[in-house]
């Protein structure tokens, strides 16, 4: 393994091997003897700092104990990160696209985050969780069975308990438009116990900022779309992603790509509620006004 250009798909790999490894209940000491190489190795592959030859990545899977449809798609993964061509642009075509957005989530040190229409997935109650997953079951995939309906649940909420659970020094922006605190996703209830869930994560926590842009503010940059933005302090550059209700995931590395998006972020910002206002919205929202 040597010194490479940290790039999206060696930082998904990183993350990937991070959670296997763990799963796995081995050290990085651990992995890194299974490959023959002194632990900073392991630290760099996790960091996304490091590309891998095929055979130590081979054995990092032995160690871990990876096998079958994973073990393909890491392998993959791994193709990808060998590869030197510089894109502005990755999309994640993948099996288990899902999970590496998540992990790359929880290893964000700063999220910044804009929806239209729809609470954030962190920000979503349970009982507003399940109403979406149920809207889009059998629409946007195959309908399922009411374990597979289960699992999907449990994912979003397990995505929510690693991102938002305090680990460091960790900040989360998000702005909103006031429609997605007006609509009605599922029924009145639902709608209720969200209001109150999101006026409780701003009131308890110091790290988490909720903006909402009016429905009569004059200008939205954003209008019609929805976009990620994450940031990993000294780790890394930021990587952004615009959300899609159906289709791949496809990520923006680029510095002057990402730079935009935050500037978009900061644009839209300036244009919603402060903290406080948002908050009295929420609350009054809430209440039927």
């Amino acid at each position: 393994m040597g010194q490479a250009r940290q790039t999206v798909e060696r930082r998904q790999l990183g993350l990937t091997l991070r959670r296997l490894r763990k799963e796995a209940g081995k050290s990085q000491q651990e992995a890194a003897n299974a490959i023959g190489k002194v632990r900073s190795r392991i630290v760099d592959l996790e960091d996304g700092r490091s590309a891998t030859p095929e055979d130590d990545l081979i054995k990092l899977l032995d160690c871990y104990g990876v096998s079958d449809e994973r073990r393909e798609t890491v392998l993959s993964l791994g193709a990808e990160a060998r590869k030197r061509q510089r894109r502005r642009t990755y999309t994640d075509l993948l099996p288990g696209a899902f999970q590496r957005f998540a992990d790359l989530e929880a290893s964000a040190t700063e999220i910044s985050s804009y929806e239209s229409g729809i609470i954030p997935g962190l920000l979503q109650s349970p009982g507003y969780v399940r109403a979406v997953i149920e809207e889009c079951d059998g629409v946007w995939w195959d309908a399922t069975t009411d374990a597979e309906l289960e699992q999907r649940i449990a994912f979003r909420l397990d995505r929510q308990e690693r991102s938002l659970t305090p680990t460091g020094q960790r900040s989360f922006r998000f702005v909103l438009t006031e429609d997605s605190l007006r609509a009605v996703v599922a029924d009145a209830e639902v709608m209720h116990e969200q209001l109150q869930h999101l006026a409780a994560l701003v009131d308890t926590r110091d790290d988490l900022v909720v903006q909402v842009l009016k429905q009569d503010a004059s200008r939205n940059p954003a209008r019609g779309g929805g976009f990620t933005v994450f940031s990993f302090s000294d780790r890394g550059t930021p990587v952004g992603f615009f959300t899609a209700v159906f289709g791949p995931s496809t990520y923006h590395s680029d510095e002057a790509d990402t730079a935009t998006m935050l500037h978009g972020f900061s644009e839209l910002q300036n244009l919603a509620l402060d903290r406080d206002k948002s908050r009295a919205l929420i609350d009054k929202i809430s209440k039927g006004g």
